[in-house]
C-alpha cells in the first residue's frame, strides 16, 4: 500500500467534546489503561502497567521538556499580541543551542493579533524575577505569509533564553483544551522525567508515569532509557488535504545518546516505546542506519529522515535491525560522537512496516490526525475496534486523558 494515496476520511471517528479530558486526574497513574494484544482487548489502570508488559522488556521514553512558549505582550496603544515560539531560526544548529543564547535570539513564531503589530514596532514586557527585573523586547525580523521570525532581546543579558521563557512565558496547552493554563499545568503538563527543554507540547503518554510505576517495572526486570524528540506545534496540525500525498509532515529535532542506541541493539525484539514521539525517533534511527550502510561518509544533515523516503528509495534497501543500529554506532564512533543530533520528518501510516518495536504505550488521538494514522499502521483496522471500545467504556481522550498499551 502506498500511504500517499490514503484518504484521510477513512481515518476518522466521532469524538464527543465531553470525552476530551480538560483536566488531568489527581493521580497520574490512576488513568485507565486499555490493553490490546492479538486482537483482544482488556483494561486496567496505569498503576499496574508493569504486569501487562513482558518481563525483561525495554522501555524507551522521551525526556523532552515543554517550554513556556506563549509570550503575551501589550502594545502601547493597549492591544494584546501573543507570540507562540515554535522553533529556533535556522541560524542555530539545534534547539539546545538556541535555548542557551544570551541577550538576543531569533525564533520562528505564530503571532496572535499579527495584523495589529506593524513591522518596526518594538513590543516590551517587564517581568519581576527574584532580585532581577527583566526587560524583554520583541520585534518582527522576517515575515512571509503567516510565518514570522521574531527577534527578542532582553536585559539582564546574562540570562539564557530558556530562563527568559521560564520567567516570562506560559505553558501552551493544546488547542482542544479550551481553557487558560493554570499553575497546576506547569507541573502536570510535564512528565516527571522531563529534562531537555524544547517542546511546545508534552509527550503525553509519559504523563501517566510515576516513581511507583518505575519501581514496579524494576521488580519485573524491565529496564528503561531516555531519548529526546522536541515536539513541534505540527503535532496538532490536522490533515486538511483529502489524500496524504498533499500533507506536509512537520520536522522535529531528535537527540539520542550513543549508549541508548547500544541498549536498543542489545534489546532487539523487546523494545516498547512510551509515546509516538519515542516511536518516531526509534524508527528513524533504523532508517539512518540504512542510509549509513549505503554511504559510510554521509554527513549528519543528510542523515535526517524526510517524509516519504522510507517508502521510496530507502524502502528498497532494508537490512536487519542489528546491522542498521550497529552501522549507526560505528558511524558515531568514527566521528567521536557521543550524541546524535539531527531531525526527522518521518510519517507512519498504513503501509509502513515497523522495524524495532514490539509495542507502544500511547494516549487516544484526534480523528483525521497523523497520530491516528500511526496507530492504524501499527494494529491495522483494529484501531476502529480499540477506539470504539474506549468510547463505549468511558475512557478519557487526548492529552490529559487515558491511554493504551498496543502490542504489534
Amino acid at each position: 500500500m502506498n500511504p500517499k494515496q490514503l484518504q484521510i476520511k477513512d481515518f476518522t471517528y466521532t469524538l464527543p467534546e465531553e470525552r476530551i479530558a480538560i483536566y488531568p486526574l489527581a493521580d497520574r497513574d490512576a488513568s485507565k489503561l486499555l490493553i490490546y494484544k492479538q486482537g483482544n482487548i482488556s483494561e486496567d489502570v496505569y498503576h499496574n502497567i508493569a504486569l501487562h508488559l513482558p518481563e525483561g522488556a525495554f522501555l524507551v521514553l522521551n525526556d523532552t521538556r515543554v517550554m513556556e512558549a506563549r509570550l503575551l505582550f501589550q502594545k502601547p496603544t493597549g492591544g494584546n499580541i501573543e507570540i507562540f515560539c515554535l522553533a529556533p531560526h535556522t541560524q542555530y544548529a539545534d534547539i539546545t543551542t538556541a535555548m542557551l543564547q544570551k541577550h538576543r535570539v531569533w525564533w520562528n513564531c505564530l503571532i496572535g493579533g499579527a495584523s495589529k503589530w506593524k513591522r518596526g514596532t518594538v513590543l516590551e514586557k517587564k517581568i519581576a524575577a527574584g532580585k532581577d527585573n527583566i526587560i524583554l523586547q520583541a520585534s518582527i525580523a522576517e515575515r512571509s505569509a503567516d510565518n514570522f521570525t521574531v527577534e527578542m532581546c532582553w536585559e539582564p543579558g546574562n540570562l539564557s533564553f530558556a530562563e527568559i521563557l521560564h520567567y516570562a512565558g506560559v505553558i501552551p496547552l493544546p488547542p482542544y483544551i479550551k481553557r487558560e493554563a493554570d499553575k497546576k499545568d506547569a507541573e502536570r503538563y510535564q512528565t516527571i522525567y522531563a529534562r531537555q527543554q524544547g517542546s511546545v507540547a508534552a509527550p503525553t503518554a509519559g504523563l501517566h508515569f510515576t516513581e511507583n510505576i518505575f519501581q514496579s517495572l524494576g521488580k519485573r526486570h524491565i529496564e528503561h532509557d531516555f531519548l529526546t524528540l522536541h515536539v513541534g506545534a505540527g503535532t496538532f496540525k490536522p490533515v486538511k488535504s483529502e489524500s496524504m500525498q498533499d500533507h506536509i509532515m512537520h520536522a522535529e529535532f531528535i537527540d539520542v545518546h550513543y549508549e541508548t542506541i547500544e541498549k536498543l541493539l542489545q534489546n532487539t525484539g523487546k523494545v516498547f516505546c512510551v509515546g509516538t514521539t519515542s516511536l518516531r525517533t526509534v524508527e528513524s534511527l533504523y532508517w539512518m542506519g540504512v542510509k549509513i550502510k549505503r554511504d559510510a561518509d554521509i554527513t549528519v544533515d543528510k542523515l535526517a529522515i524526510t517524509q516519504w523516503e522510507v517508502y521510496e528509495e530507502l524502502g528498497a534497501h532494508k537490512i536487519p535491525v542489528h546491522e542498521s543500529l550497529l552501522a549507526v554506532l560505528e558511524w558515531m564512533e568514527y566521528r567521536d560522537m557521543k550524541r546524535l543530533l539531527t531531525q526527522t520528518q518521518i510519517i507512519m501510516a498504513p503501509g509502513y512496516d515497523f522495524n524495532i518495536i514490539s509495542g507502544l504505550i500511547t494516549n487516544f488521538h484526534q480523528p483525521q490526525s497523523t497520530l491516528l494514522l500511526l496507530i492504524a499502521a501499527l494494529i491495522g483496522d483494529d484501531w476502529k475496534k480499540v477506539y470504539s471500545y474506549a468510547l463505549e467504556n468511558n475512557f478519557r481522550f487526548l492529552s490529559y486523558g487515558d491511554g493504551c498499551l498496543l502490542f504489534t
